[in-house]
């Protein structure tokens, strides 16, 4: 055996009997220490080649980066934290969890929402920027160990709205940067992604009025749940205000509560004097609404038009296809890890919603 083959086992032993360092890595794959760096933490950085090099380097020493050398600012972990309100725990329906749970593979109104939809953003910023993601969830909104347990383990946290109490977000950001989504900061010291709701919504409404005549107008869900709902609501409002039609008080109904929806529509067909148009708060409710109008032979839309809010992917595939205004939801998952790098001063946005117009509200389009 000669002198190079045995110095180059030697190595090896030593590599295995100790944890493999970015010294390591740099040396075996021919570049600087400053390159593997970018490799895991900024790899859009680094040229292809010289990135399948180093990776490779890494995977033949069993080389793991240390996460706590490239957090964020005041990062200690490398990992930010995303929490959210499960809408199949609700606590009101804790003994139908694996009803609900088999209804969310089979039913698309249940999966994806817009939530999944602005985590897919989330994780692709994450990505992009060499950042682990600790994903969590609350059965009911004081599901306090659930989210101080996230925060716990991350250098910041994202939150959807009502996801957490505002008090315990507060403490949070005293540790660690927040960001909340839904329209508001309701927690001090924290940040929101800004979305235009009221400029959609009335944009929509507009549509509505001006190129199908309609005056006879239903709001289908709770303006008070966050600020964005309520903004949808005002531009609602707006649109009819501006148009000289009164605005009536809204039906009360809420996503993924099927019943609610249901129980508000039940007297308004009973009394058989449909309005021209359905307008509901999001797309959830809006598809339970069309499911409603079907059993009870309503044609859609000849005898009423019906939209929603969110843009998620069920409304391409109901029938008729729905008529709703889309949110930028990957946008403000990308924005939202933004804000924790403070790359972004103050609140970002407002970032801006689009009317998508088919079927449902009697157009023919390919939307």
């Amino acid at each position: 055996m000669d002198h190079d083959v045995r110095g180059d086992r030697a190595e090896e032993c030593d590599l295995m009997a100790r944890r493999p360092t970015v010294y390591d890595v740099a040396e075996r794959a021919g570049v600087s220490i400053a390159t593997v760096s970018f490799a895991f933490a900024q790899p859009e950085r680094v040229r292809k080649k010289t990135l399948d090099t180093v990776l490779a380097a890494a995977a033949a020493l069993g080389y793991v980066p240390n996460v706590s050398a490239r957090g964020l600012a005041k990062g200690r972990t490398g990992a930010i934290g995303l929490y959210s309100f499960s809408y199949l725990l609700d606590d009101g329906e804790r003994d139908a969890v694996d009803e609900l749970r088999a209804r969310a593979t089979d039913d698309a109104r249940l999966f994806p929402l817009y939530s999944d939809l602005v985590q897919r953003g989330v994780e692709l910023e994450c990505h992009r920027r060499g950042l682990a993601l600790m994903l969590g969830s609350g059965t009911v909104p004081d599901d306090l160990p659930a989210v101080v347990d996230v925060a716990g383990r991350v250098d910041g946290l994202i939150a959807f709205a009502g996801a957490a109490p505002a008090e315990t977000l507060a403490r949070i950001a005293r540790r660690i940067p927040v960001v909340e989504l839904g329209g508001e900061t309701t927690a001090a010291g924290t940040r929101t992604v800004l979305v235009d709701h009221r400029s959609g919504m009335r944009r929509l409404v507009e549509h509505l009025l001006r190129e199908h005549g309609h005056r006879r107008f239903t709001y289908v869900g709770d303006e008070n749940v966050t600020e964005e709902f309520a903004e949808r609501f005002g531009g609602y409002a707006d649109a009819l205000t501006a148009a000289g039609l009164a605005v009536d008080p809204p039906l009360p109904s809420a996503p993924v509560k099927e019943a609610t929806t249901r129980a508000a529509l039940a007297p308004v067909l009973a009394r058989g004097h449909l309005p021209d148009v359905l307008v509901c708060a999001t797309d959830q409710e809006a598809l339970v609404v069309l499911n409603v109008l079907r059993e009870a032979g309503i044609d859609v839309p000849g005898r009423v038009a019906v939209t929603g809010f969110d843009g998620i992917i069920a409304t391409r595939l109901s029938s008729p296809p729905l008529t709703t205004v889309q949110q930028p939801m990957e946008a403000i998952g990308r924005t939202a890890v933004r804000l924790l790098l403070e790359e972004e001063a103050g609140e970002a946005g407002p970032l801006p919603t689009e009317p998508l117009i088919r079927a449902s509200c009697g157009c023919l389009s390919s939307n």
